[in-house]
């Protein structure tokens, strides 16, 4: 019997996180539907519970009659212990059935460093790990999300990966699988859905390498079987299904506790470190109607107090002031707030923050990425000193102290002065609030100095950068410490070890799944979280696996280079990447497709998605 016992839960932390019953669940009767679905998160409960993506999915695949759909979630290493003393397998939080009993799970890739919790949660329901192992009366295991883009790491632990957006996508694998159901085809179906134009099988293609370690071919095993994988997209966004009936409102505190509704996908700007800004284009809206409507109603079914407009940058919305103007004026009165959680760097965006402050005072987050205006240019944000000055200037003046600033280091083309100016920007800061009168700026200025390690990702024009050496980031960290000398400036850095494996994996091919199944088997799991990440047994799995880190982390690599994700197709050419990384190389700007078509490919490659000047544009009122 595979039912969790109070006896158990009494006895670890957060219990919530695995009883299920949430408001809005979805029931059915796995007895009436005939395909049984599990999405899994690879982590915590509250950071799956806060993943948008998950809810959509989880609610398309709930739409259909013949499909029900379940939640699974990475158990905390105390209730893990539990259930592996207890003998009890892992579980759904709708049925309590084990994930052996279902035909499909779903994992949702959102960080590189949860790929051993993928593993791990396999390994507790008893399910073979490795692809090639797995028999036919076990269940099929499918992956999305953006690491998948690069999918190689994982090629003999998933049977096939989704690539772009999943609501259309997703329905019509499980038509195809509606067909092979109990039929001992799995081969079958997976050669047919390989058809599907954002479905990669990778049993279904072989790789062979040069005596370098470099790719020296990738191609179909079969014919019929496509070369390029191309991306799924949703061309109409406006009127997509969203979930409203069972956006679940779960009974513990998640990381992001609040409606989140979705405003436009994709992003206008073009910074050349972010993979979000390449992998989610062309730029589509929301029309203000939908959304308003959209919010109405989830206040209705949630009861939550505070509505957060979702996407890559929020003030990009063709009518974000008159969203904004309308949700006030509606919600207000009933004490429901507005938050933005991506808001530009400028003077407007702080007006914005400022309308919204009426009902709930929130912090202030910009993120100027770079410190210099050199690398702020070498990276494309588009964004200057004076105007990061005036902005903070105009924070101040409208009564915030407190602000947090992201920066990241160890970009290519960056020297130690352009990390030291990070910190000289902080001060510029501190002394712009003392422009600002007594009587009108607030007690207490606090700025929190944040600096992430880059991890050059697939599909960005930073993708064939070395990453930056572990003792250069640490004499980079030295610079930004050393320009900093308020007392109101607090400086915080990431882990660089856990930055070097992301780039392992996230620039690796499929040398690196053996790599992943010793770290587990030497009991990696949980790596996002400092307390669990055990450098010292990755270090021993690549060496075991004879695998050198250094080759996919901090080696240059050549234009004509196949890499391991060459064979999909984001709808933005790889000419358009190179050209990017030599503007960014002799620190020339590319303007925001707003002001006019940069030429990156994806209006001629995608015509039944239209860029930005297809988006749905709003007349402000």
């Amino acid at each position: 019997m595979n039912k969790i016992s109070d006896n158990i839960l009494c006895k670890v932390e957060k219990p919530a996180r695995y009883v299920g019953g949430e408001l809005n669940q979805v029931i059915k009767d796995p007895k009436e539907v005939d395909i049984r679905f599990a999405f899994c998160f690879p982590d915590v409960y509250e950071v799956g519970m806060s993943h948008l993506g998950t809810r959509i999915l989880y609610h398309t695949i709930n739409n259909r009659e013949d499909t029900y759909c379940e939640r699974v979630f990475a158990p905390w290493p105390d209730m893990e212990k539990e259930m592996r003393d207890n003998n009890v397998a892992l579980y759904t939080l709708e049925t309590k059935d084990s994930l052996d009993k279902f035909d499909i799970l779903g994992f949702t890739l959102q960080y590189e460093m949860s790929y051993t919790n993928i593993l791990n949660m396999l390994d507790m329901s008893n399910i073979t790990i490795r692809a090639s192992e797995r028999g036919e009366d076990e269940p099929i295991i499918m992956a999305g999300g953006p690491c998948a883009y690069n999918p190689e790491p994982l090629y003999d632990i998933v049977d096939f990966f989704e690539l772009g957006e999943g609501e259309e996508m997703m329905n019509d694998v499980l038509d195809v699988y509606a067909k092979y159901k109990g039929k001992g085809k799995k081969k079958e179906f997976l050669r047919e859905i390989s058809k599907i134009r954002g479905i990669y099988v990778p049993s279904l293609y072989d790789v062979t390498y040069n005596e370098d370690g470099t790719i020296k071919e990738f191609k179909p095993k079969y014919d019929d079987v496509p070369k390029v994988v191309k991306k799924r997209i949703i061309r109409d966004f406006d009127k997509v299904d969203f979930p409203i009936e069972d956006m679940i409102v779960p009974y513990t505190e998640v990381v992001h506790d609040r409606i989140v509704l979705e405003t436009a996908r994709g992003c206008t700007n073009g910074c050349r470190f972010c993979q979000a800004g390449m992998i989610y284009r062309p730029v589509r809206e929301k029309t203000r109607e939908t959304l308003i409507k959209q919010a109405r109603e989830l206040v209705k079914k949630t009861g939550y107090q505070e509505i957060s407009l979702a996407s890559l940058s929020i003030c990009d919305h063709s009518d974000i002031q008159g969203l904004i103007h309308e949700l006030m004026e509606e919600h207000e009165a009933n004490k429901v707030g507005i938050a933005l959680p991506s808001i530009r760097v400028d003077a407007f965006s702080v007006d914005l923050i400022k309308e919204i402050q009426k009902v709930r005072k929130t912090g202030l987050t910009f993120a100027p990425e770079a410190g210099s205006q050199r690398m702020r240019d070498v990276i494309n944000k588009g964004l200057t000193e004076e105007r990061i000055l005036e902005a903070t200037k105009s924070a101040f003046e409208n009564g915030w102290s407190t602000i947090k600033l992201y920066f990241i280091i160890g970009l290519p083309y960056e020297n130690i002065e352009d990390c030291a100016a990070i910190g000289e920007l902080a001060e510029k800061m501190v002394e712009e609030y003392y422009t600002v009168p007594k009587e009108v700026r607030k007690k207490g200025l606090k700025i929190t100095v944040s600096t992430s390690i880059l991890v050059p990702k697939a599909f960005t024009p930073f993708q064939w950068a070395p990453m930056e050496r572990i003792e250069n980031v640490n004499e980079k960290i030295k610079a930004v410490k050393g320009s900093i000398k308020s007392r109101s400036i607090t400086y915080n850095y990431h882990e660089q070890k856990t930055s070097y494996m992301e780039a392992v994996f996230a620039r690796g091919d499929r040398k690196l799944c053996d790599v992943l199944v010793k770290a587990f088997e030497k009991g990696c799991k949980f790596d996002g979280w400092s307390e669990y990440f055990n450098f010292d047994a990755w270090k021993e799995a690549l060496a075991e696996c004879n695998v050198d880190g250094d080759f996919y982390a901090y080696r240059e690599r050549d234009y004509d280079e196949i890499l391991p994700w060459d064979f999909i197709d984001i709808g933005v050419d790889r000419a358009y990447l190179v050209e990017e990384n030599e503007k960014a190389r002799r620190v020339e700007l590319t303007q925001n497709c707003k002001k006019g078509c940069t030429g990156c490919g994806i209006n001629v490659n995608f015509r039944e998605g239209k860029c930005f000047e297809g988006a749905i544009s709003n007349k402000v009122h």
